[in-house]
């Protein structure tokens, strides 16, 4: 059987995304947008489209390291926000994450302290927006958003987000399209909210099967049985699919009230 084909074009999605950024902007009489660039691809991407609608002297980057970023990565960010000639500022987080959990008097889990790690990025996206006067550009593509893999009111909070129609392996293509570093569109998803963090420790499966199911089961409508067939993953990983979908359907609800 044929497999679902995940592709676009990338001109017109190039094209298609400016477009959105730079009404988005001015929009909101905005004078730019700040964008959170680790060195990875979404990030990347996102910053090099933010470029591209609005020009270098409306795009602020930040570079938010902490003591177990790998040190690549920064150079990664470095290199590209040298070569787009934006403003950058590096803002080094891990002695603000101590303190912050530090003051608690709980014992949290990795997973609580590494999204005080998220959100603390958030609040300095917001800083220096608020201060510029520009928007927060959020770099959350649709894999994530379907499966909730990303920090509530960390890196979920955004004032716009121009990849979250688009599937990870989309914007690795959209990467390429836009001749961002090869190191950078091929690197593995890796959030690094603790030593060692890759996305593969989490997700049910690689990108490049994990993307067909999705597409498959919320695109298509397809039912769980044929979305495995035709992504190729066994049955357990679709159950896990529909489980990570459905117990962080908050994360993309405002929250519940009586209002």
């Amino acid at each position: 059987m044929n497999r679902v084909a995940l592709l676009f074009q990338g001109k017109k999605e190039t094209e298609r995304i400016t477009g959105f950024i730079t009404r988005t902007v001015d929009e909101a009489h905005a004078g730019g947008a700040v964008v959170a660039l680790s060195g990875g691809i979404d990030s990347a991407v996102v910053g090099a489209l933010c470029v591209r609608a609005l020009g270098k002297g409306r795009v602020t980057v930040m570079l938010m390291p902490t003591d177990h970023t790998p040190d690549q990565d920064t150079q990664d960010a470095r290199d590209l926000a040298g070569s787009w000639g934006v403003t950058r500022y590096e803002v080094p987080i891990s002695k603000t994450v101590s303190e912050i959990i530090g003051s608690s008097r709980v014992e949290g889990t990795r997973i609580a302290n590494g999204n005080v790690e998220a959100r603390v990025r958030m609040i300095l996206n917001y800083y220096h927006a608020n201060s510029l006067g520009y928007l927060v550009a959020g770099t959350g593509d649709r894999s994530e958003a379907l499966l909730g893999y990303f920090t509530k009111f960390g890196d979920g909070g955004a004032d716009l987000f121009p990849i979250a129609h688009l599937y990870k392996t989309q914007v690795r293509l959209l990467g390429a399209y836009l001749e961002l570093p090869k190191e950078i569109v091929e690197k593995p998803a890796s959030p690094q909210l603790w030593p060692g963090h890759r996305a593969s420790d989490e997700i049910p499966a690689d990108y490049d099967k994990l993307d067909i199911a999705l597409h498959c089961l919320y695109d298509l409508k397809m039912k769980p049985r044929e979305a495995s067939r035709e992504a190729g993953v066994t049955a357990s990983v679709i159950a896990r699919v529909l489980s990570m979908h459905r117990l962080s359907e908050h994360k993309r609800r405002m929250p519940p009230s009586l209002a």
